[in-house]
């Protein structure tokens, strides 16, 4: 970078300059140059750059680390070397290790573990009979003495006592959106209702190639939150003519153009670390760039679970289908992220309501 130049960076705090300098500018903080030999970082007058092109920065960084994350969960059991993954972000691993904490909260080694943490605690409960210390070693942990610290640290209890906790928050497997607190016999007979409503086959589906735009943080309830994922990656697309000449985005909704993708459990998800990505399938020549990354949804079986309802059910869509339906299908959710695929707008729809799927990764028990 020259030297005599001064830069204004927006985003995260991942700049390789020594230090953070008080000061903004529209909500985001300002880097700028060292002067001279100080290894301070001064506020000096800042070249005036257009948005798009500070944007275009931080969009590289963010599809970057976001290639890591998607990385590290697609080869979760797999030795997770800090070189390998710099070599995935084409960062240096000094420097990829301080921007990754930056932009996730975490180090790389911290995000790893936990992800086989909550990993082991959802087989824990989802395989009751298997030995702990199988679960562990096949979460990725070199021993059982190292899983037991971390599980213990991490949830405040031994993985034993977490598999032995009777009591369990229903509608939280996989996905929390729009759950109230209710008694359980009026959840079960929520659940009876929509026995009537979901059709359930299952499937081996192909691999998908998708672009996304991804939020992390509470999602329950916040029809905002996915109103603007949705804009967001619509906009991308339709300037790219993802959906077809003239197609608009309710209409690439309404043809199953749109998914979403849970990553995380909010039974063992701390609310601010969950990860919602909005989805829209491309090609494999597509170029992604801008605001989108790009991953690949999992070829494999699926129980797609396909439901036509009322608004006001859709929360009670995803306890359905992982405490009614899969106890009694012979299956057991694989460790692939489940996503959605909306076929409608309500807003279109003459009687309001609203047309998706559910694809839940599945294996024989």
């Amino acid at each position: 970078m020259p030297t005599d130049q001064t830069y204004a960076l927006r985003g995260p705090r991942c700049c390789a300059f020594t230090d953070w300098v008080d000061g903004d500018r529209d909500g985001y903080p300002i880097w700028v140059r060292p002067r001279g030999t100080s290894r301070r970082c001064v506020v000096a007058p800042v070249e005036v750059q257009s948005a798009l092109h500070v944007s275009a920065h931080r969009s590289e960084y963010v599809q970057r680390i976001n290639r890591v994350v998607d990385y590290v969960e697609a080869h979760l059991l797999e030795p997770l070397p800090l070189e390998q993954l710099a070599s995935v972000a084409h960062f240096s691993p000094f420097h990829f290790h301080r921007v990754f904490r930056a932009m996730i909260g975490e180090t790389p080694q911290q995000f790893v573990q936990r992800l086989r943490l909550e990993r082991a605690a959802l087989e824990l409960r989802r395989r009751p009979d298997q030995p702990v210390t199988e679960i562990a070693l096949e979460s990725g942990f070199a021993s059982p003495a190292t899983f037991a610290r971390a599980f213990r640290s991490a949830f405040g209890v031994s993985a034993t006592q977490w598999r032995a906790e009777k009591e369990r928050k229903l509608g939280k497997a996989l996905r929390k959106e729009g759950v109230v607190a209710q008694e359980a016999g009026a959840e079960d007979d929520a659940m009876k209702r929509t026995d009537d409503l979901a059709k359930v086959t299952v499937k081996t589906l192909p691999p998908l190639r998708v672009a996304y735009v991804r939020n992390t943080g509470p999602y329950a309830c916040d029809q905002a939150l996915f109103a603007g994922l949705v804009t967001t990656i619509g906009t991308w697309a339709a300037a790219r003519d993802v959906f077809g000449p003239d197609t608009t985005l309710d209409k690439a909704r309404g043809a199953g153009g749109l998914l979403c993708v849970y990553h995380d459990s909010p039974d063992v998800t701390a609310e601010e670390r969950l990860r919602i990505s909005a989805c829209v399938a491309i090609d494999d020549e597509m170029v992604v760039d801008g605001v989108a990354s790009d991953m690949r949804l999992h070829a494999g079986r699926y129980a797609v679970a396909h439901f036509r309802i009322e608004m006001a059910q859709y929360p009670e869509a995803w306890p359905w289908l992982i405490e009614r339906w899969l106890p009694d299908s012979g299956y057991q959710p694989d460790d692939h992220p489940g996503y959605e695929r909306y076929l409608n707008v309500p807003e279109q729809d003459p009687r309001g309501k609203l047309e998706f799927e559910i694809c839940l990764p599945v294996r024989p028990l």
